[in-house]
């Protein structure tokens, strides 16, 4: 299978620069094909602008839908964003590899999104332009997050200081991954990650190559799908399912009849 590994971390000798060059041997050892897109060795300009979309008239007014999607369906998008394109539809899985930097992805990571998933390749696609959440250009690939956080475990749960990992990726996982078709794996963390022993960096290593293995077996998370009758016409949660509750759960189908 191919894999797409896009990483974030402007030092190649820290641990995600370690956790980025193990998965890639590891995976390759498996007999995968491997692509790495390392974004500060790149030199990836995270802004978007005219110049992503050869041909825009520099007086025109810049309508970044429109002229994204004119762009990509004319196959004039700036060979950089083109690139990477190519190397997500080569892909049958992408992994996601960065440091938690204010509760988030670093600017390089995000603006390596916003350049890339353009109008007609990330968003407006299919019918109408609603092909998304569990349908869109990447359907049929699968995603995982891998992360480092400074913080312990704890204070990431449901009543931890900081919010649940699960919500503050929920953002990345279902409004990005997800969105655009692919079948999204639980996230690897590695916690308290500002200084890691060699003996805990094994165990880490250990842990990895274990949902390495399983990265086209694992069960995703069980996001609802939008086309899969859950979702009234406004794009709202059914009534009749999980009935006077809120909050970010409800789109786990486990925590809703089918």
């Amino acid at each position: 299978m191919n894999v797409l590994i896009v990483t974030a971390h402007p030092e190649p000798r820290s641990l995600n620069g370690a956790l980025t060059a193990f998965a890639a041997t590891e995976l390759r050892s498996a007999g995968h094909d491997v692509r790495v897109s390392d974004l500060y060795a790149m030199r990836w300009r995270p802004a978007v602008g005219a110049g992503d979309f050869p041909g825009h008239a520099p007086d025109e007014r810049l309508d970044v839908i429109g002229a994204s999607g004119r762009a990509y369906a004319e196959g004039r998008l700036a060979p950089e964003i083109a690139a990477e394109q190519d190397k997500l539809l080569w892909s049958d899985a992408l992994i996601l590899q960065f440091p938690m930097w204010w509760f988030s992805m670093p600017a390089v990571l995000k603006g390596w999104v916003d350049r890339v998933f353009t109008h007609g390749f990330g968003y407006g696609v299919g019918t109408k332009g609603r092909a998304l959440y569990g349908d869109g250009t990447l359907a049929g690939r699968r995603a995982m997050v891998s992360l480092t956080i400074g913080a312990a475990e704890r204070s990431f749960s449901a009543r931890g200081v900081h919010g649940s990992l699960d919500e503050l990726l929920f953002p990345i996982q279902h409004g990005l991954l997800y969105y655009t078709g692919m079948d999204v794996l639980p996230p690897f963390a590695v916690w308290d990650s500002i200084e890691v022993s060699d003996a805990r960096f094994a165990a880490v290593t250990e842990a990895y190559a274990e949902r390495l293995r399983g990265l086209f077996t694992d069960e995703p998370i069980a996001y609802r799908p939008l086309a899969g009758g859950d979702y009234t016409r406004t794009m709202e949660l059914r009534p009749e399912l999980e009935p006077g509750a809120g909050g970010l759960a409800v789109h786990l189908r486990r925590h809703g009849p089918r």
